[in-house]
């Protein structure tokens, strides 16, 4: 399986330079290697494993992107996920949930706490570079208007 996910990210780099950062808050494995598929496509990245490293890094750092699970050792990612969406410091800051939860609601308490984007576990690497790339895009056109 393992194999079979790196085959699956061995995508064509954008550039040679950085781009935008992404900060990934999930104590998952398999976190290292969505950071190194992330990192080939040209985006700097942030890891963490709690949810109180990953707001003390989104205020730190201030990220294009956050990418966020829902089952954190220390904390209820919607919690997180809504301190995100309340603080000035970071409600510009589209958050793309990334989770295997099961829940009727997930979509509708995901929504309630403020992310942009919700994809279950396990996903499509590839669906998940172009909800980042929207989420980028979105946000840059945010800041376009009067």
């Amino acid at each position: 399986m393992f194999a079979e996910l790196v085959e699956q990210l061995e995508l064509a780099p954008h550039g040679d330079q950085q781009g935008p950062t992404i900060l990934i808050v999930d104590d998952d494995a398999m976190t290292d290697l969505l950071a190194l598929r992330l990192q080939k496509q040209g985006f700097e990245t942030i890891t963490v494993a709690t949810g109180e490293r990953g707001l003390q890094r989104a205020r730190s750092q201030q990220p294009a992107v956050i990418v966020l699970d829902l089952r954190l050792p220390d904390a209820d990612g919607f919690d997180v996920c809504q301190h995100l969406a309340d603080s000035p410091e970071t409600c510009a800051i589209p958050v793309i949930i990334l989770s295997g939860m099961e829940h009727p609601d997930i979509l509708r308490r995901c929504r309630a706490a403020g992310c942009q984007f919700f994809l279950r576990k396990p996903y499509d690497p590839n669906v998940l570079l172009t909800l980042i790339r929207q989420s980028i895009d979105d946000a840059a056109h945010w800041d376009e208007l009067p």
